[in-house]
């Protein structure tokens, strides 16, 4: 199981932060996208890739709004080829990027519109024109310049698409897409290469979206097999079980609301002290104070809830936790744990990551 660490694309802090993840062991960091909140992911990820080499490097999540897919796709290449190959691409509908723009999540014909063209210009192929999401009233078609020549279609022409030399072979950046409902777990069992459930770490739950995933591809005339299973995690790792929770109440709260994010009802299987849990968070969101841990949101999580939404408690909890979520099929965890810059640098934030660094991520990487 790969075990990937969550981090902000500080530029002044991330080549210190990956530098660490990468002496820790962690399989891969990733960076939060969200221009209005934290730095540049591209650029994080960039100088991420100057102070290491072995360590992967993803974006968790991007979008299909505030980008078109060629400006994402040559983003995506430029880090690639900057890591020697490392890049792996994650994307959702948006959430506080979008929210800051006074805008919800992209829709769904739109968002996979996006994830096709991502996936062909990744692989070298073209887009045609009219599938391109630049509005005519914001920019005409290139006809009017009346040239004598130009381009037929969109493609990236620069460069080597995917990335091959003697030591990694060739290689298509690999896209995962965030997924919490039925429709969009469909779509990206389709056309990505990874699904990453952000259905917390529930086993019902995760079981559930595995089959959903299946089935979709089988309607598609796909192999159910042919796609990898990844998930969002909040961990909390701590010696005192109440100590874990009160690590990760803030982050947990983001990726709990978006079980219910539109439209007030849950997704999934849902027992009715769940879906209760889940409808206090949906009614006291406050994004102003996303993510934290002292919020109205994250005052509503249960001890219940967070033991089974999460992975908390003491390292021999967590990595017993982890193995279930294994044998379900998932092969890529990205702990969201401790990502609140609340907690981070506090002494129990400090204790428990080096819990996970020392126990947690060594046994289960093991094993």
């Amino acid at each position: 199981m790969e075990l990937w660490k969550h981090a902000f694309p500080t530029p002044l802090q991330i080549r210190d932060v990956a530098a660490e993840a990468e002496e820790a062991g962690w399989h891969g960091l990733a960076v939060v996208d969200s221009q209005n909140l934290t730095g540049d992911a591209y650029v994080a990820l960039a100088l991420a890739a100057t102070v290491t080499e072995r360590i992967e490097l993803g974006i968790a999540v991007g979008n299909s709004v505030t980008r078109v897919a060629a400006v994402n796709a040559c983003a995506v290449l430029s880090v690639d080829q900057a890591s020697g190959g490392r890049m792996v691409f994650g994307i959702g509908r948006g959430d506080s990027c979008l929210v800051h723009l006074g805008r919800a999540p992209g829709r769904l014909k739109h968002f996979e519109r996006h994830l096709k063209q991502l996936q062909a210009y990744l692989s070298g192929g073209e887009v045609p024109f009219d599938e391109i999401d630049i509005p005519l009233e914001v920019a005409p078609a290139a006809d009017a310049l009346e040239l004598a020549e130009g381009p037929g279609t969109s493609r990236i022409a620069w460069g080597t698409l995917s990335f091959d030399d003697a030591a990694i072979g060739p290689r298509k950046v690999p896209v995962e897409v965030a997924a919490t409902g039925p429709r969009v777990i469909g779509i990206s069992a389709v056309h990505a290469d990874r699904v990453m459930f952000a259905l917390g770490a529930d086993p019902e739950r995760l079981a559930w979206g595995i089959e959903v995933a299946k089935a979709a591809r089988r309607d598609a005339g796909l192999d159910p097999d042919g796609v990898k299973f990844g998930a969002y995690v909040n961990m909390g790792c701590a010696r005192d079980l109440d100590a874990a929770r009160d690590l990760i109440r803030g982050p947990m709260s983001v990726f709990a609301r978006f079980q219910l994010m539109q439209g007030g009802t849950p997704i999934g299987p849902t027992s009715d002290e769940t879906a209760d849990t889940l409808r206090k968070l949906h009614e006291a969101y406050d994004m102003g104070t996303h993510s934290r841990n002292q919020s109205p949101q994250a005052a509503t999580l249960t001890d219940e809830f967070m033991d089974r939404f999460g992975v908390v408690g003491p390292p021999d909890r967590c990595i017993e936790k982890l193995e279930e979520l294994r044998s379900l099929g998932i092969d890529k965890v990205l702990l969201a744990a401790q990502f609140n810059e609340n907690t981070y640098d506090t002494p129990e934030g400090i204790a428990a990551r080096q819990l996970v660094e020392s126990e947690v991520l060594p046994a289960v990487q093991a094993a």
